[in-house]
């Protein structure tokens, strides 16, 4: 799998993809996540392709100066189970390290237990603090 970041031909399949995986809310924008981190000196959305060119795997990084950020980690259907979900995390965590980020972390909903387990196998432990969220649009 070669990773780069997302060409803007895919952003359709990245949408697609996160769709699928189950990783989209009717209340949040993922098209509108997936521009701001494009446009954004602090943050890029990866795109692991196959050797045919095709969009297997995404990943969206990005860094607030203390920590780094991972969203929409996501493999397509067929392809899960080949190691690109790791393979995507870790050109996540040398994006962030490239950028002299001390910690890299992500956040799962806690019934989601498949996700939290393959961060666990991966090295990513589960951190003792509330997360805290206000809406500031309708």
């Amino acid at each position: 799998m070669h990773i780069t970041p997302l060409e803007i031909s895919d952003y359709e399949p990245a949408l697609a993809l996160w769709e699928a995986a189950g990783l989209t809310r009717p209340w949040n924008d993922a098209r509108a996540d997936l521009s701001r981190a494009m446009a954004g000196p602090d943050s890029t959305v990866l795109g692991g392709y196959d050797s045919g060119g095709s969009l297997i795997a995404t990943a969206m990084v990005g860094h607030d100066g203390h920590r780094g950020w991972v969203y929409y980690l996501a493999v397509t259907l067929e392809r899960r189970g080949e190691g690109h979900a790791r393979e995507m995390m870790r050109a996540c965590e040398e994006w962030v390290r490239d950028r002299r980020i001390p910690k890299i972390q992500l956040m799962v909903r806690n019934d989601n237990l498949a996700s939290i387990g393959f961060y666990e196998a991966i090295g990513y432990e589960t951190s003792d603090v509330a997360v805290l969220g206000r809406r500031l649009t309708d």
